[in-house]
């Protein structure tokens, strides 16, 4: 790699890094690619990136972006798991390290916030931002039932009282 490409890549590295919500930094010693592989796809499915850098270029990557507190983390066979979602990539790296015994999480950030193994195991249980949207649409979308129904129940009684007397006096 001549130093043209490795000026895009961590120009590449740093934008997708300014529109990310999170990252984990992951670790990983001798995954096959077939566990890489599914991994990737795994990630993608969730809206998630996950990239494979040199520490070295990481760390240019990482400057001038609010997560430059993970370059701590980045020793070693290192990767980057980023996602616009702030849970889908911790969920995701989190759902596959319980399956896969060489895949580790070192730790990660949420904006300026450094997050250690636990922060990303703690954000992973989170529900996703999908998930909390609905929550929302239910509970707006309960007390108009609720209002509704409320409103009809006396109308209805009305009408079966009504009907009640003319039943009583056409008896």
């Amino acid at each position: 790699m001549d130093r043209a490409e490795k000026a895009d890549l961590v120009a590449e590295l740093n934008a997708s890094l300014g529109t990310a919500g999170v990252v984990v930094v992951t670790r990983n010693l001798g995954m096959t690619v077939a566990q890489s592989t599914s991994l990737r796809t795994k990630m993608r499915d969730a809206g998630a990136s996950y990239r494979v850098a040199k520490n070295r270029l990481a760390k240019l990557a990482i400057d001038g972006t609010p997560y430059a507190g993970i370059g701590q983390y980045l020793t070693g066979p290192t990767a980057l798991a980023a996602s616009a979602d702030p849970v889908a990539a911790a969920k995701v790296a989190v759902d596959f390290a319980k399956t896969n015994d060489k895949f580790e999480i070192v730790g990660g950030s949420m904006g300026d916030t450094v997050l250690d193994v636990a922060g990303v195991t703690a954000l992973a249980s989170l529900p996703s931002l999908d998930e909390l949207r609905a929550k929302i649409v239910g509970l707006v979308q309960a007390p108009a039932t609720k209002v509704v129904q409320i409103i009809q129940a006396p109308a209805g009684q009305l009408a079966r009282v009504v009907g009640a007397y003319a039943a009583k006096e056409a008896a």
